[in-house]
């Protein structure tokens, strides 16, 4: 009902307000990490937010900025929640830690120089960040009870918004996103989609986060089905991030072998073959697959690429997405993997709609 309720408004917005333009329809790797750790803390998933956290780690963002999410959160969903979110967040950290996951910490808020009274620094950001001016006349709750407002422009958009760990559209984004989760907020929650518009995310872009909001209220996790597993790190066979988590090895006697592969956007193995064959089940994400000499196959959820034995290929992300496949390792007793050449850029760009 909530994100029934949060398309209306999308669609409703649209229709009112001028949008800026933004060249992509879909949110960034980052931007969707942003969703989803500021969902969880918004809505009290401790469990997937665990698992948004470490996909966060490993999708580059570091660990100020995190916490900067977190922190960001407690002026939308209150101290209680922000604190269990840092709690969590400290526990996911000593865990990769303990797996020899070094993350790295970032830098902090750059310090504030305006010496300005704060009322007046919050008052100009705010109309800079919703384009609504600043000296309208108070109207609601503003006028009702006079210093919550004053609050909201001294300590949300001074204090907090000044701080430049997270750019304006990320903390906004990260906002309804909180405010999504939680239900019964929905005029801020309208505001804030507003601002998101303004601040130059499209009608696409916010219906995406609506769709990662959505998934936590049917309370479907937000990893993959299989684990992600481990992040590959200095593996010459893969051009950026990979994780690997093995499912069947051949010490287990079934002469095949089967893994969950993830590819980070833009992420592709080089050219090889397989001795015995391999099966690929392909469950989230865009992939491309290629035999030598033929053209690039795209790969979506649902499908499966038998590979004969000894058939050169290569396999990998889309540029605009992750990719994640089941990777089965056939007839073992006629060998293993036979790694080839790099697949270069001219290679991985030469994907046409077929």
């Amino acid at each position: 009902m909530k994100t029934t309720i949060l398309s209306l408004a999308i669609l409703l917005l649209t229709t009112f307000l001028p949008v800026h333009a933004q060249q992509a329809d879909t949110l960034s790797t980052r931007q969707q990490n942003i969703v989803a750790i500021a969902a969880c803390t918004g809505k009290g998933d401790l469990t997937n937010l665990k698992s948004a956290l470490a996909r966060g780690l490993d999708d580059g963002m570091t660990v100020n900025e995190i916490k900067e999410v977190l922190v960001h959160a407690y002026a939308y969903c209150g101290f209680p929640r922000s604190l269990r979110a840092l709690q969590t967040f400290m526990t996911v950290l000593d865990e990769r830690k303990a797996q020899g996951i070094t993350d790295t910490m970032g830098r902090d808020a750059s310090p504030v120089t305006d010496t300005r009274d704060k009322y007046a620094r919050g008052a100009e950001l705010l109309e800079a960040l919703s384009g609504a001016p600043k000296d309208a006349p108070k109207t609601g709750y503003a006028a009702f009870a006079p210093i919550i407002e004053q609050f909201l422009k001294e300590h949300l958009f001074c204090d907090i918004f000044e701080r430049d760990v997270l750019t304006w559209p990320e903390r906004e984004l990260a906002t309804v996103s909180i405010l999504a989760a939680m239900g019964g907020v929905e005029p801020m929650l309208q505001s804030h989609t507003a601002i998101c518009l303004h601040q130059g995310f499209t009608p696409a872009q916010m219906e995406q986060m609506n769709n990662i909001v959505a998934r936590l209220e049917t309370k479907e996790t937000i990893k993959d089905p299989f684990a992600r597993g481990t992040l590959m790190t200095d593996n010459p066979n893969f051009t950026d991030k990979a994780w690997l988590q093995g499912y069947v090895s051949p010490q287990d006697g079934f002469n095949c072998t089967v893994a969950n592969v993830t590819f980070a956007p833009g992420c592709r193995n080089s050219w090889h073959s397989h001795k015995g064959g391999q099966l690929l089940l392909c469950t989230s994400g865009k992939g491309y697959y290629q035999e030598k000499g033929k053209p690039i196959r795209l790969l979506l959820p649902g499908d499966v690429v038998k590979i004969a034995p000894d058939v050169v290929h290569w396999h990998g992300a889309a540029p605009d997405s992750e990719f994640t496949h089941i990777a089965i390792g056939t007839q073992l007793d006629k060998g293993g993997v036979t790694w080839l050449a790099p697949v270069t850029d001219e290679e991985y760009n030469s994907y046409t709609e077929q």
